[in-house]
């Protein structure tokens, strides 16, 4: 989970072109015309970053009927997302190296929908982790990309495009807590339920099947575009000025972190495929991002936002459910805690990106955290809808995070390799928590204890993400 280094094959990008048809009408080249595919492409995917997880929340009481799981295993169940995402998403910058980004992303909408439909009906808990074990791996890799995708081909409009498919994600997210329920009311069972999410994740495939081999995707093909050898699992180089400030409106990072110019590989020169020179252009040193503090406060703000959420997701029905809350109404007040995000992930990022330091963003979320918390321990059930809330808007540190990673590094690799140290070791960090959850309800026979130690860890939650939210980078921490 330490450092991985992300130097790539990278196309040279360019400016969308318009030409001239026969009628004299500029129409988009077929530059422009992929990089709304690629816009699509985003948002489908994010969609299906989190249904998987929430739609299991929801009927996480059915599921652990039918396959007589008792509270400890049903922990270990909450605890697989985390773990999967830990082990799975330190492996999406060396696959992204060698297959391309299109190609990854394709292959993890793919294992997110086999995943999907297979685990309601492989019969018994064993085959049921394991199916959700594949679709968590698609996700994993996903996760990790996200961030580089949107670095590479918007440098300049990071906050925007990281706010559009945060909010994609939390809108997947709630949709799917809201709905499981009745689905699986409408269907006939929990096995439908589940399964029926499949069908949006197989649409998430579509969208990729162009980029495979397009230069434009990353992918393996690239045919005689010319290469450098500089960039983070296809890091293109820019052109110069393009990300200083153009889309700055509309929530980019500051000077310094979104431009990508001269750092991606204004200074490489391009040479033809097969002539060597792209090998013996100079190469940057790997990035050693286990000696910034930054990335590790960053990584530790990952992991613990992360506990919150997955125990959030994970047992948050249950805990209603407990209070006396209708199964269908439960479902629901997940959902309004994961809407939440829809606003607020656009919101957030785009804030974020304007301010030096993003220390009072995170405590802010976070004391809406503890007063949820502290709700669901006095008074569950008639302050249900406020507590949903505020806990929605403490669970908008993950785009936040996500924010956090593409301004505290400066070219495309460093964005990279800081994605996927702090998303590895921040869920290898956030998976005991669901599953201490599940043992602590099971041994104590309520939430009093839970919420205890839900509460205990937003402590440490806010001071790491206030040293996180410092403006530096971790090149420059690296380095000294």
């Amino acid at each position: 989970m330490a450092s991985e280094e992300t130097g790539t094959v990278a196309a040279r990008t360019e400016e969308p072109r318009t030409t001239r048809g026969t009628d004299g009408q500029a129409t988009a080249s077929p530059r422009a015309w992929m990089t709304r595919l690629l816009v699509v492409g985003i948002v489908l995917s994010a969609l299906n970053l989190r249904p998987a997880i929430t739609s299991l929340g929801a009927l996480l009481e059915e599921v652990r009927d039918g396959l007589g799981m008792s509270g400890s295993v049903a922990g270990l169940l909450t605890s697989v997302p985390p773990l999967c995402f830990a082990v799975f998403g330190a492996t999406a910058p060396r696959l992204a190296r060698r297959f391309g980004l299109g190609a990854v992303v394709c292959a993890g909408m793919t294992a997110i929908t086999a995943g999907l439909l297979i685990r309601p009906y492989v019969g018994g808990t064993p085959g049921f982790l394991a199916a959700s074990a594949l679709a968590l791996m698609g996700i994993a890799v996903s996760n990790v990309l996200m961030p580089v995708i949107v670095k590479r081909w918007f440098p300049d409009r990071v906050g925007s495009m990281t706010g559009l498919y945060s909010m994609a994600l939390a809108a997947g997210t709630a949709v799917a807590a809201a709905v499981a329920v009745p689905l699986a009311h409408a269907l006939g069972g929990w096995q439908p339920g589940l399964a029926i999410w499949a069908a949006l994740a197989g649409a998430a495939i579509v969208p990729w099947l162009p980029l495979l081999r397009d230069p434009s995707g990353g992918g393996a093909g690239r045919g005689a575009d010319s290469r450098t050898r500089s960039g983070a699992a296809g890091e293109p180089t820019a052109r110069p000025g393009a990300a200083a400030g153009a889309d700055r409106p509309g929530g980019a990072v500051p000077a310094g972190r979104a431009d990508v110019a001269g750092v991606a590989g204004a200074a490489a020169p391009t040479a033809p495929v097969g002539s060597g020179a792209a090998h013996s252009t100079a190469e940057r040193p790997p990035l050693r991002i286990t000696r910034s503090r930054t990335a590790w406060a960053l990584a530790v703000f990952f992991g613990l936002q992360a506990t919150g959420a997955y125990i959030t997701m994970g047992w948050m029905p249950q805990i209603f459910r407990d209070a006396g809350v209708p199964a269908g109404t439960a479902g629901v007040l997940l959902a309004v805690t994961m809407v939440m995000g829809v606003p607020l992930a656009f919101v957030i990022p785009r804030v974020a990106a304007r301010l030096p330091h993003q220390g009072p963003i995170v405590l802010t979320l976070g004391a809406c955290g503890l007063a949820g918390y502290a709700g669901l321990y006095l008074a569950p059930a008639s302050g249900a809808w406020v507590w949903a809330l505020l806990l929605g808007v403490s669970n908008c540190a993950f785009p936040l995070a996500l924010t956090m990673v593409g301004m505290r590094a400066r070219s495309g690799p460093g964005v990279a390799q800081l994605s996927a140290f702090a998303q590895s070791t921040g869920y290898l960090i956030s998976i005991p928590g669901p599953l201490l959850v599940g043992v602590l309800y099971q041994r104590s026979g309520g939430w009093g204890v839970p919420l205890a130690l839900m509460a205990g860890l937003m402590v440490p939650q806010m001071i790491v993400g206030v040293l996180a939210g410092r403006d530096r980078t971790v090149e420059d921490e690296a380095a000294r």
